[in-house]
């Protein structure tokens, strides 16, 4: 039986998804040598951090509580991008470890999308345009493979 998510919810995997790319995209980036690469990354930070800034900006406008991730889970996210890229640090290796982040980014929101039910507008907005940007990002990133 499938769960029915509420608007808050949504907004929360929105928020959430956009927290780990940042953390992510801000733990990669020290490590990544190409310049084009490191382009690309510093415009999807600045991508997700305009959609977070909405969510935040909702959420508090509506008296809706949205927690950060927590610290473990990004030491985990840390360490094991460190790892990662301390064996490989070419660009098809970072490109592809973005890829795999942006992709299970997508499908948390896909899902998470299509379980909310009668959700506002303005929420169902903000998550398509993080749908959209990140399905972007996901085009561009296969280019650096």
């Amino acid at each position: 039986m499938e769960e029915i998510k509420s608007g808050s919810e949504l907004l929360a995997e929105v928020y959430r998804n956009t927290h780990y790319a940042l953390q992510s995209i801000s733990d990669i980036l020290p490590e990544t040598e190409d310049e084009a690469l490191k382009e690309e990354l510093k415009k999807m930070h600045d991508g997700y951090e305009k959609i977070s800034g909405k969510a935040a900006l909702y959420a508090r406008e509506n008296n809706i509580e949205i927690k950060e991730p927590g610290p473990i889970k990004k030491a985990m996210m840390w360490g094991s991008i460190k790892m990662s890229t301390f064996k490989d640090n070419s660009r098809a290796h970072i490109a592809e470890m973005m890829t795999q982040g942006t992709v299970m980014g997508i499908t948390a929101l896909t899902r998470s999308m299509n379980e909310c039910q009668g959700a506002d507008q303005e929420i169902l907005q903000i998550a398509d345009e993080l749908l959209h940007m990140e399905q972007g990002y996901e085009q561009t990133l296969k280019s650096y493979l």
